[in-house]
């Protein structure tokens, strides 16, 4: 068939299809005359072009599924560098919304600065919320956490404040940095009894302000995505996320059970079981690295910065 025939029956334009021949996507026979001509199969090539690329991928980067289909595969999909192909493209989409993410919270932030400047009201998730009282106790290096660097990171689905499930063991080559802490206070809410003489305790609020502050320069130093974790349930950290303006989200744990498969250190405050607090940096399903103990927290997601520029990818 002619070129016509084929944008026509393939939903596509003529120039669309002299593109994709054009990547090497199809490849007419020609006849004697020079003519191109067109089969079925590139009718199905097209289609599936067209396809994916309403999905949101390039037409450059649909050859692993027309390969797929080449070897004979029902759909274009059914091969593992089809699925990869599709991994890639969530990353990359993933990273550009929670860049823009960070650019909304900066400027509400600057928003709500300039609209209470002189007001003598703080705005909301201003300074007081990174301050941190003198004299707490600087937790010591124990050895708790020397175990985890080279561990994989077992095979566990976490909810998250966007009504998600996130498994750790997929997370694909994009480093991931996980802070973990033993909770968040609201205003107006006691902390457990000896909470600021507990070494390591305080300051959890201070910490994913930090991150919240750093998270761009984060995502540009080699930081695929962030996440915040604690045992408690999504409903209240989804509080904490609205209320600091936090662009990325937390991940609940109830049952610490994180903390069972990976022997991650905890204390109890209050009768309860926490997590201590610990960053992983975790890469193709590898703890990476582990930053403990963490202190001061208001200034560790600079402590991450400062190890993710100084080991790139």
């Amino acid at each position: 068939m002619r070129i016509s025939e084929l944008a026509r029956r393939a939903d596509a334009t003529a120039k669309a299809v002299r593109y994709y021949e054009s990547l090497g996507l199809i490849t007419p026979q020609r006849l004697a005359n020079g003519y191109r001509d067109y089969d079925e199969e590139d009718v199905r090539l097209v289609r599936e072009i067209r396809a994916l690329t309403r999905l949101g991928l390039p037409a450059e980067r649909t050859r692993p599924f027309l390969e797929c289909l080449a070897a004979g595969r029902a759909h274009a999909d059914d091969c593992p560098a089809s699925l990869a192909g599709y991994r890639e493209a969530i990353d990359e989409l993933t990273g550009r919304i929670e860049a823009l993410t960070a650019r909304r919270a900066a400027l509400i932030t600057q928003l709500d600065t300039a609209a209470h400047r002189g007001s003598g009201v703080a705005p909301p998730g201003g300074e007081h919320y990174l301050s941190l009282p003198a004299g707490l106790p600087v937790p010591e290096d124990d050895g708790a956490a020397d175990h985890l660097p080279g561990m994989r990171v077992p095979r566990i689905s976490l909810p998250t404040t966007a009504g998600r499930e996130v498994r750790l063991d997929t997370l694909g080559p994009r480093r991931t940095v996980l802070y973990v802490y033993p909770l968040t206070g609201r205003p107006g809410t006691d902390l457990p009894e000896g909470w600021n003489s507990i070494p390591g305790a305080r300051g959890c609020t201070p910490e994913s302000c930090g991150f919240r502050d750093h998270f761009q320069e984060l995502l540009d130093a080699g930081a695929g995505r962030v996440y915040g974790l604690s045992s408690q349930d999504s409903r209240y950290q989804g509080e904490v996320v609205e209320r600091l303006r936090l662009p990325f989200d937390m991940l609940s744990d109830p049952g610490l059970r994180l903390a069972g498969m990976l022997r991650l250190p905890t204390f109890t405050a209050g009768g309860t079981r926490l997590f201590r607090r610990l960053t992983l940096v975790v890469r193709d399903s590898v703890i990476e690295h582990v930053f403990h103990p963490v202190f001061p927290p208001d200034a560790h997601a600079g402590q991450v910065l400062t190890w993710l520029r100084e080991n790139p990818l």
